[in-house]
């Protein structure tokens, strides 16, 4: 189908974690039918197969495909989690900027930072906090432009100035930002006040 080529182009690009034998199914078209069940509401990799097995048939016809069944929920979770984070992160970025440059009207629009706690990612058992995402969204496309972990020992207000940076904004776009960023550091240390 026409309108997955690009997205289909880009996740070519990542590396597959697999050995290079028994590739019974190639990564883009897993990543693509992953992604596609995730927005339908899909959150398990058994959801993932389930969505790829009922809609097999037409997911054939429309990729020019020739899988006899979907692939095992363990497969699934293997190349999942033996994906490259930074690589992943890097094509999203990469197909967002294309679409952005598609449907953007030059010399207009805002990008809209925005910090977020994802629920359920704490360890209690490995004492680790719950991670945090910074997001870049343009309003005016109804796009994620980006995401960045943000470092558990940190905030927000470096992981904004380095995904700025990273992005590279134009000139003239507006920035929208929590107001957390309106601080700024003392310029000399803060004196207590003296008792009378």
């Amino acid at each position: 189908m026409a309108i997955f080529s690009p997205l289909l182009d880009v996740l070519a690009e990542i590396p597959d974690p697999r050995r290079a034998e028994g590739k019974l199914y190639q990564l883009p078209y897993v990543l693509l039918f992953a992604i596609l069940a995730i927005v339908s509401g899909c959150n398990s990799y058994r959801g993932i197969i389930t969505f790829i097995d009922v809609h097999r048939h037409r997911l054939n016809a429309i990729f020019a495909l020739k899988w006899r069944r979907a692939p095992a929920h363990t497969a699934i979770r293997y190349i999942l989690q033996g994906l490259d984070p930074a690589a992943v992160e890097a094509v999203f970025r990469r197909h967002a900027a294309l679409l952005q440059a598609a449907r953007a009207t030059p010399g207009q629009g805002s990008i809209a930072l925005d910090g977020k706690t994802l629920r359920g990612s704490f360890d209690n058992f490995h004492d680790r906090a719950a991670a945090q995402v910074l997001s870049a969204f343009a309003t005016d496309t109804a796009l994620v432009l980006a995401h960045v972990e943000i470092a558990e020992k940190s905030n927000e207000i470096p992981a904004a100035q380095a995904l700025l940076a990273e992005l590279g904004v134009p000139a003239g776009a507006v920035v929208t930002l929590d107001a957390l960023h309106c601080q700024k550091k003392p310029s000399r240390p803060l004196r207590r006040p003296t008792s009378p």
